[in-house]
């Protein structure tokens, strides 16, 4: 498995990722050519993915970073793993709660912008009120992990293929 996202990572920057890897572990791939993997070129979290899993932050990812997404990601990850990096994802400004504002981008990217700001206030309203169980007006990891667990195929469509 190693070996073949090696050659993935390879393949998006031939010119910077040399074959033998072990002797320059401090290559970073930049964001720019990571988000237009055919696996995260139409997710429209792909930018935030890539940020997440990136040990900059910025998007720009070694080939740890690289393996970890994949990781992270395929289909037989357990669960508890993809719901730690789902929050993650969400959680646009990090500052480790889904408020508000998190929830409007969130939803706006799952929607492509097709409710209106009216619509998308009350939608974000609705699952701060049904999820947040301490009632601080945001969801805490905790608060997330309850709300996934009622929805099964939540992370269903979290994955990516090799």
């Amino acid at each position: 498995m190693r070996q073949i996202l090696h050659g993935r990572y390879r393949e998006l920057a031939p010119h910077l990722v040399p074959l033998d890897y072990t002797n320059n572990p401090d290559i970073k791939v930049p964001m720019a050519l990571i988000v237009t993997m055919p696996e995260l070129k139409e997710n429209p979290f792909r930018d935030r993915i890539v940020e997440t899993f990136s040990e900059d932050g910025q998007g720009n990812m070694s080939f740890n970073d690289f393996v970890d997404m994949f990781s992270a990601l395929c289909e037989t990850s357990p669960r508890e793993l993809k719901t730690i990096y789902a929050f993650k994802i969400y959680d646009f400004n990090r500052d480790n709660f889904i408020c508000k504002e998190d929830l409007q981008k969130t939803l706006n990217k799952l929607t492509k912008g097709e409710l209106t700001p009216e619509e998308v206030r009350l939608v974000c309203d609705k699952a701060i009120e049904e999820a947040d169980l301490d009632a601080d007006n945001k969801l805490s990891f905790a608060d997330f992990e309850n709300m996934i667990s009622k929805a099964p195929d939540f992370l269903s469509n979290f994955h990516v293929r090799i």
